[in-house]
């Protein structure tokens, strides 16, 4: 009897999984352990693994569909097995006009039978072409020919799924009719912006929004701002970094620090020396961390990911570099693990490589706080002596949740950060 492999929960948040890409195909013998899937959920892309030998005889799920958990995505048997797939849950469209499509195919039926008669004529209009309603509107849109498509909705009708078909498999297509009333896009003389369009909202994205606006709604942010001089900063990084690269890597060179490097280990070290700050709001209690889990925003196509590394209170900043680097190609290939991204305690994020000078992070909860880092710039400051000196000022900001921590914790905290930072070899030792 076949073995059916379902949509499984791989993150805590999830409730529906996109198979992203299938790495087996129908008829493949698979071992136990093989991985036959890339599964994207709403935090990462992640592998799939069979545990069963045997035949895959089915693909339940095509690539790009979204699948609730629990519902089967692929059958596992012996070879020649026929496949009965069980009834399961399906994951519900994001679009109102999905979900009545197979009812409105047959509500519409009866008055088709009209068209098909006309339709004789006229073979190659789009209008006479049997299609749902909805099916020709995407047609249109997309520049699908619907007469290169066969329908596979009742009595040969063409659906939205057919089109879409079509459109991955890079089916022929013409160019979309214009539409006088269609209201004009808006581009520069000779320049196309882009097209019209509305586009889907994928897990991440979708999950990225809900949580942002618990935060903004739940959390009452206040904001503090403070700025630091990094020139003792910029100028013992390159100095390692000059020493580092006359080391071979297998004497601990091969390794070239980042501004944002001594940023979370700075980070890390001012939660140690102002605990109260590495906080978590838990609604009838406020939990105090004994560990720094320092997460960190790395940007990514379509999102943010906040990998964590964890116990960073402890950690040298040679071990912080090596660590955040692993994490940032793990994000960037849609590689984190669901425990690599849970459980922080505080987060970072840092614009200042995109030039933008200030600027403040929504909270990522149940943190207490998020530091904001801006650009470092030249800018005329004043020193001991009263005089004016060309400065290098890198701004940074902290959003604080006003129900875990107040303004003093915040101020104190920034003052620590400021003060690791325009002194980086306490950050050495």
């Amino acid at each position: 009897m076949a073995t059916f492999i379902d949509m499984p929960k791989l993150s805590d948040t999830m409730t529906v999984g996109t198979v992203a890409n299938w790495l087996k195909n129908e008829g493949d013998a698979i071992e136990s352990g093989d991985v036959i899937a890339e599964i994207e959920t709403d935090k990462a892309t992640m592998e799939l693994e069979a545990f069963e030998d045997g035949i895959l005889l089915k693909q339940i799920a095509k690539a790009g569909e979204q699948v609730a958990i629990g519902a089967p995505i692929a059958a596992i048997g012996e070879e020649g097995e026929e496949v009965e797939v069980p009834d399961a849950p399906k994951a519900k469209s994001k679009s109102s006009d999905d979900k009545d499509e197979k009812e409105e195919a047959k509500a519409e039926d009866k008055s088709e039978k009209s068209d098909d008669a006309k339709s004789e004529a006229s073979s190659n209009d789009d209008s006479r072409i049997k299609a749902s309603p909805l099916a020709k509107k995407l047609a249109k849109s997309e520049g699908v020919d619907l007469s290169s498509i066969k329908g596979t909705g009742p009595n040969g009708r063409i659906v939205k799924q057919d089109v879409l078909d079509a459109k991955k498999s890079g089916g022929s297509s013409k160019p979309a009719k214009s539409d006088s009333k269609s209201k004009p896009s808006v581009t520069l003389p000779g320049l196309a912006i882009a097209e019209d369009a509305d586009l889907p909202v994928s897990s991440m994205r979708g999950v990225i929004a809900k949580r942002l606006v618990e935060s903004k709604v739940n959390a009452p942010h206040f904001y503090l701002q403070i700025e630091v001089n990094a020139a003792n900063l910029l100028a013992t990084r390159a100095k390692i970094n000059a020493d580092l690269a006359n080391v071979p890597a297998e004497h601990g060179g091969g390794i070239k620090l980042t501004v944002n490097d001594f940023i979370l280990k700075a980070s890390a070290e001012a939660l140690r020396r102002v605990p109260t700050m590495n906080r978590s709001w838990q609604g009838d209690t406020i939990r105090q961390n004994g560990a720094v889990h320092l997460a960190f925003g790395v940007a990514i196509e379509d999102g943010l990911l906040t990998p964590v590394i964890r116990n960073a209170e402890s950690k040298t900043l040679k071990q912080i570099a090596l660590e955040a680097k692993e994490l940032i190609g793990k994000a960037r290939n849609k590689k984190l693990s669901p425990a690599e991204m849970s459980d922080s305690t505080f987060t970072v994020t840092n614009l200042g490589m995109f030039g933008i000078s200030s600027f403040y992070g929504i909270i990522n909860t149940p943190n207490a706080g998020i530091l904001s880092v801006g650009a470092t710039e030249n800018k005329p400051i004043v020193n001991e002596a009263g005089e004016i000196v060309p400065g290098q000022i890198m701004t940074i900001g902290v959003s604080c949740d006003h129900r875990a921590v107040d303004g003093a914790v915040g101020a104190q905290y920034l003052q620590a950060l400021k003060t690791l930072l325009e002194t980086p070899a306490l950050s050495l030792i």
